[in-house]
């Protein structure tokens, strides 16, 4: 086993109030790769990069973001979960990251108003119309049936025999802009006071508890700034989550886990304070965001975090924290890396020409002289 006091815990099991406990605090962050077919089908590339990783020992492994509408597609090569067309390869999938022990986890998404129109055939959904991104406001019937296809993509997860899901409420997404008070202009019963424009966020995750077994693990990823959003709002969001433990975790990517927050009202101290000095219950909380190194890792544990998701660093490496448990001393390659390293580490064309638009991620092709 590795030196425990280097590690500060990372090796340590970590129970979740509904389903499978994880082997260890290290899972895979959801990551964008555009490797699924057109239709978000599955293609055997996204198969190989995700279950190399749960191979590799990462204790949870998420899929990327997967829109729970077709019109939420937000990026090409993007995994569906809004048909049964896409249950095959999502039962497959399951089965493999299972098998390895890693806990099965599908993210739930919808892009609301940053779908491109030309991606989708249509102008863009938002909870109010927005002339930046030229979307339309949904009707309220269109918010109801948004809320119950996140709750089907859920029981279609379920189905395929995933053992949890995580509802994106990130990265100005569809959620994200209802909680925004900057993109969310309604007047109704999803806008305005903070209560109603994270009414839909309780809403899918009460109809997700409902209709889900007692071993399902459900999440939450929320970001606290950018987008229109509001820390202190994000701070009450989540103190309300966490205390009334109807998610097993709450997944914050801070965009930097060391960062302060951009407000100069909240500056002095790091972002992530903001959440693990709130109470949690048997809510574990998680972190994201230029978690690279094992000490990077170490900290976020330290400074109170239950467990970490790693993206870059599991690019890098699908086998970092097996690397890591074999040597306390292990150190991740530096980037630019070369594409041939990221073949090697289980991505396929179409991820690795989108790393390479990541500037200083992989190495720049070498040119002849003239």
């Amino acid at each position: 086993m590795p030196n425990a006091s280097k590690l500060a815990g990372l090796f340590d099991p970590l129970t979740l109030a509904h389903g499978p406990a994880l082997q260890n605090r290290i899972a895979l962050a959801p990551l964008t790769n555009l490797q699924s077919h057109p239709d978000g089908t599955l293609s055997d590339d996204e198969f190989k990069w995700l279950t190399w990783r749960a191979k590799g020992g990462f204790a949870l492994t998420m899929t990327c973001a997967a829109h729970v509408q077709r019109v939420g597609q937000g990026f090409p090569g993007q995994l569906g979960v809004f048909g049964d067309e896409h249950l095959p390869g999502l039962t497959r999938l399951a089965a493999k990251i299972k098998e390895y022990g890693s806990l099965a986890v599908v993210q739930l998404h919808h892009a609301g108003m940053r779908s491109p129109k030309e991606l989708i055939g249509e102008a863009p959904h938002c909870p109010s119309d927005n002339e930046e991104f030229g979307a339309r406001a949904l009707s309220l019937a269109e918010i109801e049936q948004l809320r119950d296809d996140f709750i089907a993509a859920a029981v279609r997860s379920e189905q395929a025999g995933f053992q949890g899901v995580e509802i994106h409420g990130a990265h100005g997404y569809i959620l994200a802009q209802f909680l925004s008070p900057e993109v969310n202009q309604r007047t109704d019963r999803y806008g305005g006071s903070l209560e109603n424009r994270a009414r839909i966020v309780h809403e899918v995750i009460d109809g997700i508890r409902a209709v889900t077994g007692a071993e399902f693990s459900l999440g939450l990823r929320l970001s606290p700034e950018r987008f229109g959003l509001k820390l202190d709002e994000i701070v009450e969001v989540a103190r309300g989550l966490l205390a009334d433990g109807k998610i097993d975790y709450l997944d914050m990517s801070l965009w930097d886990y060391a960062k302060e927050p951009m407000d100069p009202e909240f500056q002095g101290r790091t972002l992530m304070s903001y959440f693990t000095d709130l109470p949690r219950g048997k809510v574990a909380l998680g972190c994201a965001g230029k978690v690279m190194t094992p000490d990077d890792a170490r900290l976020c544990l330290e400074r109170g975090m239950d467990f970490v998701l790693l993206g870059r660093a599991a690019i890098l490496h699908h086998d970092w924290p097996q690397q890591l448990a074999r040597d306390p001393a292990f150190t991740p390659v530096k980037i630019p890396v070369s594409e041939a390293h990221l073949l090697a580490e289980g991505l396929g064309p179409s991820f690795v020409k989108y790393m390479a638009s990541w500037k200083g991620f992989v190495e720049e092709p070498q040119t002849e002289p003239a």
